[in-house]
């Protein structure tokens, strides 16, 4: 039986950092960006790297473009005397559900886990091109903007949406990460205003995209005393699951997400009301899919951190979801949250992470 369809063993997130996400940072590399991450995730609740048993990180080397950046960037944390690691080629929401899994072994009671990303150094429609099927798509080299086009306009034509939604959503998206210190866009521009954009690729305009964002974010999982010790406060995991659809674009319905529902159903997202969520929709008409696939009502607050939309790090957009989540229990403004990463074109595969307080 797998970890995720076993009653859990409790495990909190502990402590929650990131980077001020910016456009460009050409000042630091990779170690500097994440030494003052990790300098306060563990100062969140006075701890040090040798009080965590497990490391894992979540970055990409053809994003960063050089080999082995994973192994330079644990100079952030210091790895003398040798320790127990690992790293996955993914948004750093995988690397911790790989240290949860971890922790559901009993083998540890406590990680670090952190991702970085720096989408600034190169052309991204070029790179994530990389990512698509190689036999079919790949050789014609379509772009990220029109993949994601694509996608918008079957929503359009099934009926699901219209680009005022899109701009809706947009508005709505960086207003509120005018309250988030961290944020990279944030703005009070009314919908109808917005509309007036031109198209980057119909039907989505500029508002419609995610900034290109260079970030870094780290989270610290606790289990058992420690957890208890490390916070007056906990905020459990209560669910997790992860799920990835077909690699070919043309035998998906893109206006659904059948992985998304089936993560939120092994992670227990129906056994209670929500509170608040924390969705990684990168582009403003893929919140109204994840949405509809977590089946969330529209009381629900959805991204009030400002979302991806306001800040898309590459590579960290995802973990900050759940610290985000993590940080509206903490802050006692939810109960119960659930926060999503996405991964791949066109919301290709999918993560749930439910959240509650005690």
């Amino acid at each position: 039986m797998s970890a995720a369809a076993r009653t859990p063993r409790p495990v909190s997130i502990a402590s929650f950092a990131q980077m001020q996400n910016v456009r460009k940072d050409d000042e630091h590399n990779e170690v500097e960006m994440l030494m003052p991450v990790i300098a306060e995730v563990f100062g969140n609740i006075g701890i040090t790297k040798d009080d965590v048993d497990f490391i894992c990180s979540g970055s990409t080397d053809y994003l960063i473009g050089g080999p082995f950046s994973f192994v330079m960037a644990l100079d952030a944390v210091g790895v003398w005397p040798p320790r127990s690691e690992s790293h996955v080629e993914m948004d750093g929401a995988w690397a911790l559900y790989e240290a949860w899994v971890l922790l559901q072994e009993g083998e540890i009671d406590a990680a670090l886990v952190y991702s970085f990303g720096r989408s600034s150094l190169g052309d991204l429609n070029e790179i994530l091109s990389l990512q698509l099927d190689p036999y079919y798509l790949a050789p014609m080299w379509p772009d990220t903007v029109s993949l994601a086009a694509l996608q918008a306009r079957a929503l359009i034509d099934a009926g699901k949406a219209t680009e005022a939604d899109f701009a809706a959503i947009a508005a709505r998206s960086r207003k509120d990460a005018l309250s988030n210190p961290k944020a990279q866009v944030a703005n009070d521009i009314p919908a109808e205003t917005l509309l007036e954009d031109e198209y980057v690729v119909s039907p989505l305009r500029r508002h419609a995209l995610p900034p290109i964002t260079d970030g870094a974010a780290a989270i610290v999982l606790a289990a058992g005393d420690k957890a208890r010790q490390w916070s007056d406060k906990p905020v459990w995991i209560t669910g997790f699951d992860h799920r990835i659809e077909t690699h070919s674009l043309g035998a998906r319905d893109l206006t659904s997400s059948p992985s998304t529902t089936r993560a939120a159903e092994v992670a227990g997202l129906a056994d209670g009301p929500v509170d608040v969520a924390e969705i990684h929709a990168p582009y403003a008409h893929q919140e109204i899919i994840i949405r509809e696939a977590l089946g969330l009502d529209e009381t629900v607050p959805i991204n009030p951190s400002g979302g991806p939309l306001a800040a898309n790090p590459l590579m960290s957009a995802g973990l900050i979801r759940i610290g985000e989540a993590a940080a509206s229990i903490k802050s006692g403004k939810a109960k119960r949250a659930v926060a999503h990463a996405t991964s791949g074109p066109c919301l290709q595969q999918n993560l749930v992470c439910v959240l509650e307080g005690e």
